[in-house]
């Protein structure tokens, strides 16, 4: 029986629990804190100054907010969205020296072969393919860097870190279902205590909305070829392809080619903005899929509209929001991911190799995916998959 096919367990309904605010807010600040970085060197390769820079954060975010809340509340699923990080990175070393227009002409292109890729439905087809024992691998692989930050981070702040790992063991065993966010509350507060908090910088930043610029999108052979095919091919690969491989992992048979094709086509409409890419989320759904989020699968879409409403909000205050979410300490954010996806990986382990016909070829899919491999550009998600594939085919035939 798939997870989101369980019977839920008894208990009152809420349609407003702070276990899906909470997770909606842990994911935001997972998502901003990993990789907000990357997003500004990328935006700075195409020359952009702080006014760009906040339009490139309001287009994201207000990107993730609505297509999160609408896919969510029209599929009853936790569909999360997010920008494509593997994407950032390739443009943070591709756009130097390419005008901003070019840029932008860079990213409509990319989105509209994903529309395109999308609602052809040839995506659909193609994740049909994978069978779930190894979707599960690569899932594990995918999360397994954050489980293991937990115990980084604890040898490195042993009093923060320690309290949280102890507060979501006790939690468990009497409020399972407020275990985050109860661990994440005593995680603020040792933080509060120990003088942890980064506020200096948040004293002098302007608490007002983010205005977008509009720049009219150029388009050179050379650069839609040089850097958005690249581009299209890392966000489908490294980003789409654990997407739906997570919804799939969860029990969740929502079909993948519209979610795609509505993303792509959110990004053609928001380039001009800065928006450079809009693709389903791996890392970040886990959080909102986990049993921490609800015990009941089919509740769980609550979460991932919190989370789109709390992405909406980053988008509306642009860099302020950002550099709130900086203000918090590392090995707080690295605690509250690892441990808010404890469950999630625990789960995809038990999937991958629980069908001993595809065990080898699961387990090949999770130390690549694992390992961090790349190549072409290309993230190890993806050779992970290829390989675990090539396993199974040949295990079958022998």
């Amino acid at each position: 029986m798939s997870s989101a096919q369980a019977t839920p367990p008894r208990g009152p309904r809420r349609a407003v629990s702070p276990s899906h605010v909470t997770a909606g807010f842990v994911t935001v600040l997972v998502g901003y804190s990993s990789s907000a970085a990357i997003v500004f060197e990328a935006a700075r390769a195409a020359g952009a100054g702080p006014a760009e820079i906040a339009s490139w954060l309001w287009a994201l975010g207000l990107g993730m907010g609505v297509s999160c809340i609408a896919l969510s509340l029209y599929y009853r699923a936790p569909v999360l969205t997010a920008w494509s990080t593997p994407g950032a990175a390739l443009l943070a070393t591709s756009l130097h020296g390419v005008p901003m227009a070019q840029a932008l002409g860079v990213f409509v292109f990319a989105s509209g072969l994903a529309a395109l890729a999308g609602f052809s439905g040839w995506f659909e087809r193609l994740m049909h393919r994978i069978p779930r024992p190894l979707a599960a691998g690569m899932l594990g692989g995918v999360l397994l860097e954050f489980g293991l930050g937990v115990f980084h981070a604890l040898q490195r702040d042993r009093l923060l870190v320690g309290a949280m790992l102890l507060s979501l063991l006790l939690a468990r065993r009497r409020h399972a279902r407020y275990a985050v966010a109860l661990t994440f509350g005593v995680g603020v507060l040792v933080a509060a205590l120990a003088g942890r908090w980064h506020l200096s910088a948040l004293s002098s930043l302007p608490w007002h909305l983010t205005r977008p610029l509009w720049t009219t999108p150029h388009f050179g052979w050379s650069t839609l070829l040089g850097i958005g095919v690249p581009l299209f091919i890392v966000t489908m690969a490294s980003q789409n392809v654990p997407g739906v491989a997570m919804l799939r992992s969860n029990g969740y048979d929502t079909p993948a080619s519209p979610l795609v094709g509505w993303t792509g086509l959110l990004g053609v409409l928001l380039a001009p903005f800065g928006g450079f890419s809009f693709n389903l989320a791996a890392i970040t759904a886990a959080i909102c899929m986990s049993p921490e989020a609800d015990p009941d699968p089919r509740r769980r879409w609550r979460a991932a509209v919190w989370a789109g409403a709390f992405y909406a909000l980053t988008g509306l205050l642009g860099a302020s929001v950002a550099a709130l979410f900086a203000a918090f300490p590392q090995a707080l954010v690295a605690a509250i991911a690892g441990l808010a996806l404890l469950s999630t990986i625990g789960n995809s382990l038990a999937s991958a190799l629980g069908d001993e016909t595809w065990r080898e070829a699961a387990l090949i899919t999770f130390l690549v995916t694992a390992s961090g491999f790349t190549l072409w550009g290309v993230g190890s998600a993806f050779w992970g998959l290829l390989l675990g594939l090539l396993a199974g085919l040949l295990a079958r035939r022998a």
